[in-house]
């Protein structure tokens, strides 16, 4: 029997490990479906403070991970498969193996969504990017595109103006699904041109290990062009990885976990952090503060438990 299970092992759930270990909970963190999160797939992290010469993703998970097991976290690999929350102990099953936990801290995260070309996925992190407040700064004086056709993807790009000489707009359709007042100050936006209906198709030059381009195909008539560029900003939304919490927590619309009061769930003693929960925002600062949040709110649970035994 486990006083805490942490799913997911992203910023969100790492810190909750750590804050956890400290309050000698010894937690068990399961690693889900991508262990360290979508950190893992960025190259350099400039805006998480306290590292003033930037530090690279994988590396500041890494330390994270190293901080947890320091103080007694244990960590197994795999994804949570099916879970029961109607009573405690709940229930955690991993493949064949099942856990029970007195709380539960879910900060199973959210994936970005790809395109799913090949290129894409080798080109992650040295030119394609799905974050730009994350990546926006390293295309100072450079041209870019941004991949999508709704608020996201319009936000994205007025952010990128900032920094790039040209920001293309890549969409597979003429209508957008954004808000008239993004369509309206994107167009407005001297540096902001549209490329529509046009499909991205493959994503240039893996060979030289960065992106030099993109090549493009019109919908419609099938005509195929390249397109030189510096960097592909995929911005078609991201799905947070709620599916076995279906029907036992509460969750909006998209299928985001409903945070009450900071870090509660619908259920009593499961807690929630992290991108699980958190589709405005989406940084690892704020995904380490929720972290926090939750394992702290676990702790008082616990606490209240005990004295009321």
């Amino acid at each position: 029997m486990q006083k805490v299970i942490i799913i997911g092992s992203g910023c969100a759930g790492l810190t909750a490990a750590i804050y956890a270990a400290r309050a000698n909970l010894a937690p068990l963190v399961i690693d889900g479906h991508e262990p360290g999160g979508q950190l893992t797939i960025t190259t350099m992290v400039e805006n998480y403070p306290g590292f003033p010469d930037g530090i690279m993703g994988p590396d500041l998970i890494e330390n994270m991970r190293k901080q947890a097991q320091r103080f007694g976290a244990t960590f197994r690999a795999g994804s949570v498969t099916a879970v029961d929350l109607s009573r405690r102990p709940f229930r955690v099953e991993v493949a064949a193996e099942k856990f029970e936990c007195e709380t539960l801290i879910v900060a199973a995260g959210a994936s970005a969504r790809l395109l799913g070309l090949e290129n894409e996925r080798k080109l992650m992190g040295h030119g394609v990017t799905t974050c730009a407040t994350c990546d926006g700064y390293f295309y100072r004086g450079k041209e870019v595109v941004v991949v999508g056709g709704g608020d996201t993807a319009l936000e994205e790009a007025l952010f990128l103006t900032k920094f790039a000489t040209q920001v293309t707009i890549i969409h597979r359709r003429n209508e957008f699904r954004a808000s008239k007042i993004m369509l309206e100050r994107a167009r407005q936006n001297a540096k902001i041109r549209f490329l529509t209906p046009y499909v991205v198709t493959d994503v240039l030059d893996v060979a030289k290990g960065a992106v030099e381009g993109i090549r493009l195909r019109q919908a419609g008539n099938g005509k195929t062009m390249d397109l030189a560029t510096h960097g592909m900003f995929v911005a078609i939304g991201h799905e947070p990885n709620t599916k076995v919490f279906r029907g036992k927590l509460e969750m909006d619309a998209a299928g985001y976990l409903v945070a009450k009061d900071g870090a509660k769930s619908s259920v009593e003693g499961v807690f929630v952090a992290g991108d699980v929960q958190d589709h405005l925002y989406r940084q690892a600062v704020t995904a380490a503060g929720s972290g926090c949040m939750a394992a702290l709110e676990a702790e008082r649970f616990l606490e209240a438990q005990e004295q009321a035994h």
